[in-house]
């Protein structure tokens, strides 16, 4: 009897210490999906749904609560051309100030006081540009993402480096021969794709930013930036295939131009690394008998 009861004390206490085993098991796993939860929320960016922005919230008194308010309908069509209107109006605005631009600094000053896109009012930062002034290479992408909105970098974090190594693969960088900036300067609500009024309301000032620089060769990263400055309705992946000539109103010649998938794609679609590497080779071939590192 003895034996029995000291068996089932060693039972009890070894149960118990698989108790607080498996307790601390879930409490770990649970942090650790709430922690990733959080992370992959704020990547999202679901602080814009959220947040109170100054210019969009007022706090309501207790009047405003109970009463109705008088709501004057606009009609569908009214509403839909004082839209467009409006985007108009910051198209026209943006040229007007691309086109006084004499260099860089003139651009990238008139860009950090222009109002006229809706993503400014909940970007961070204004995403400028990134690389050597004096590149003869000049790679585009599409919008800013979370880390380029909090660093001010365009091609920052774990797509950036991705892009850093492709290019220095082929003997390219930012930092030496290489200057890198996007289709629009802010980043777009939880890393949507911006739209075709947020793209043009950019356009004059992109437009103005190739031509400062004056690149050799244009390289558009994605589909965004591809089928927007040349164009073009296909899809990336066959605008990838071949080379084009990019021109606007500030150029004195066409640029040589072509695209690559972006490292965000490829970071989802891995088994695209190859065909990317081929389209690499390309480039550093183009860009071997053509001179441009030097």
């Amino acid at each position: 009897m003895k034996h029995f009861q000291e068996a089932m004390i060693e039972l009890y206490q070894a149960l118990c210490h698989l108790v607080r085993v498996v307790r601390n098991i879930l409490t770990y796993f649970n942090f650790k999906i709430m922690n990733n939860t959080l992370k992959w929320l704020s990547a999202i960016g679901v602080e814009y749904y959220c947040h109170e922005h100054p210019t969009q919230l007022k706090v309501r008194n207790n009047t405003e609560l109970t009463e109705k308010p008088q709501v004057k309908l606009k009609s569908t069509k009214e509403t839909a051309f004082n839209m467009n209107d409006k985007v108009h109006e910051n198209i026209t605005l943006s040229r007007s100030l691309a086109d006084k631009a004499n260099n860089i600094e003139e651009l990238k000053e008139s860009l950090l006081n222009f109002n006229g896109c809706e993503l400014k009012k909940f970007a961070t930062n204004t995403v400028f540009g990134d690389g050597n002034l004096e590149a003869k290479i000049m790679l585009i992408g599409e919008a800013p993402g979370s880390t380029e909105d909090l660093k001010g970098i365009p091609f920052y974090g774990e797509s950036g480096n991705l892009l850093d190594n492709m290019l220095h693969a082929i003997g390219i960088s930012r930092k030496n021969n290489a200057y890198i900036t996007n289709t629009v300067f802010w980043r777009p609500p939880a890393n949507r794709q911006p739209t075709f009024e947020e793209v043009d309301i950019c356009r004059p000032f992109v437009e103005k930013h190739i031509a400062l620089i004056n690149p050799k060769l244009i390289i558009l990263v994605g589909s965004t930036a591809a089928t927007s400055l040349l164009g073009k309705n296909s899809g990336i992946t066959k605008i990838r295939q071949e080379y084009y000539f990019y021109t606007n109103k500030y150029l004195s010649a066409p640029i040589q131009t072509t695209a690559i998938f972006h490292p965000a794609y490829l970071l989802r679609q891995p088994m695209q690394k190859r065909t990317s590497w081929y389209d690499l080779l390309k480039i550093k071939e183009y860009v071997v008998n053509n001179r441009l590192l030097a």
